[in-house]
């Protein structure tokens, strides 16, 4: 059996597209699913669209997922270079495209500018759709060989059949069959001398043994002229398969140009690089049992191009967020730790238990972003309305708080010892003894050490974190702020 090798072959454009990332995922699942080989290629021939430092970006992104390519250009392989503009300076795509001519699977084509947009108007004022007529198709090899010694600039075309049809089969959307009669002879070689995608990557698929060829649907409509340069070759055809697009919403992809986050957006937003791999490999992909969360490892078991969508998939940020919790709570506390300090030392200045803070935060962030805001209550004290004693699930009131927070600040003021467990054992013996709600005693101390609505951790674990002296000045702030209402 022949060993599968799939590519990656972004173009170094600046960020990393989550359509782009999946299919890379895909690409990598596919070949690993069955110990096959990764391959990363830089496709750069697109000079004008080129972001210095994407190539390095690019890098990163495939590291910080953990989907190592077996042959790169930073890995090198036996079927280097793998990046384009260094093929293209060694000649092959010229080489190929004069080689295709002489199969007859393409043309020169010496027409200008305003030759192809004279065409283009006649069309737009009869209605129909543009489909360029070369009349440069029939021009013998010798005439236009003839023409190049002469310095006249030229692209190659391919050569499409005017009738017949050409047909391909896809591991996702099945047989498909198109008339030729509406496949447009597009141009495979610049007059730069730089080839076109369509037909560079052709050539390096070829030259590489790519297996199979994983990339998004819209290149369904152009995969039968891929097919007939193929063809011209006498090349083995890959396998196709060929993904449904992650949508914004039911009517709008999901791009960048319209602010949609990229890899690397997200994960400034605080989402975790394996989170986010896990969500997308859902996004046009359903496994066979209920489980959503994977590892990548998992992923490698589980994954099979069978049960890839025919049906555009919707990224859904909530979901992601949730996913993103479930990863950070399964992460060890040290793991979580390291992950939380930068966001710790922006918003906490003060002498506290870092490693304490990150232990009340990792059952209830979802995002890292999330941090700053909520840990912000420690370094000092913000004003707050105190409308906030008044709690109806906690039966709690002004006047109850005002009550709790007097008893409660006798009580922690006698401790000896500030432990987390003498301020539960405290606080909870008084709650006993005073016969009330565990919410009447805990929501009052809790607002009037951190002044917030919601927090990481309660009363206990705060006033714990904040130590003594602290917690024993804010509930007296608590108490006058009530005293002055009463």
């Amino acid at each position: 059996m022949e060993k599968v090798r799939t590519r990656f072959a972004p173009s170094p454009t600046g960020y990393m597209h989550i359509g782009n990332l999946r299919t890379a995922l895909y690409e990598y699942l596919v070949a690993k699913k069955d110990d096959g080989t990764f391959i990363l290629r830089i496709e750069d021939t697109d000079q004008e669209r080129l972001v210095e430092g994407s190539v390095d970006l690019i890098y990163t992104t495939l590291k910080e997922c953990g989907l190592d390519h077996d042959e790169g250009p930073d890995v090198g392989g036996d079927y280097g270079s793998y990046v384009q503009s260094e093929r293209m300076a060694s000649g092959i795509y010229k080489e190929y495209a004069e080689k295709l001519i002489e199969l007859g699977g393409a043309h020169y084509c010496f027409c200008s500018e305003d030759d192809i947009h004279r065409q283009k108007e006649e069309a737009e004022a009869k209605g129909v759709s543009f489909k360029y007529n070369d009349p440069c198709h029939n021009m013998t090899l010798e005439e236009a060989r003839q023409r190049i010694a002469n310095g006249e600039k030229y692209v190659v075309r391919q050569n499409i059949p005017l009738t017949g049809t050409t047909s391909f089969d896809d591991e996702v959307y099945g047989h498909i069959e198109v008339e030729n009669s509406i496949l447009d002879e597009s141009i495979l070689l610049k007059s730069d001398g730089f080839p076109t995608y369509n037909f560079a990557n052709i050539i390096d698929d070829h030259m590489m043994n790519i297996t199979h060829v994983v990339r998004g649907n819209e290149y369904l409509s152009s995969t039968p002229k891929y097919n007939l340069v193929y063809q011209a070759f006498g090349w083995n055809i890959p396998k196709y398969i060929h993904l449904p697009p992650v949508m914004k919403d039911e009517h709008h992809k999901l791009s960048k140009r319209n602010g949609d986050a990229s890899f690397q957006d997200l994960v400034a937003k605080g989402y975790l690089p394996a989170a986010i791999l896990n969500y997308i490999a859902l996004l046009g992909w359903s496994p066979e049992t209920e489980q959503e969360i994977y590892s990548l490892d998992e992923l490698k078991k589980a994954f099979s191009v069978e049960r890839i969508s025919k049906s555009p998939a919707i990224f859904d940020i909530e979901k992601l967020t949730w996913m993103n919790g479930m990863y950070i709570r399964n992460l060890t506390l040290e793991q979580f730790h390291q992950l939380a300090l930068p966001h710790l030392k922006n918003a906490v200045k003060g002498d506290f238990d870092l490693v304490e803070i990150s232990k009340i935060l990792q059952p209830r962030v979802s995002t890292l972003n999330e941090i700053d805001e909520m840990v912000d209550f420690f370094d000092a004290l913000p004003e707050y309305d105190i409308a906030m004693y008044t709690h109806k699930k906690m039966k709690t009131n002004s006047e109850i708080a005002l009550a709790s927070l007097k008893q409660a600040r006798e009580v922690l003021a006698a401790l000896p010892q500030w432990s987390e467990e003498a301020i539960h054992d405290s606080l909870m013996n008084l709650i006993q003894e005073l016969g009330i709600k565990n919410g009447q005693m805990l929501w009052p101390v809790r607002t009037a050490v951190s002044g917030k609505q919601f927090t990481p951790g309660g009363a206990i674990e705060i006033a714990h974190i904040l130590g003594q002296a602290e917690t024993l000045r804010r509930i007296d702030t608590g108490i006058a702020k009530l005293s002055e209402q009463a």
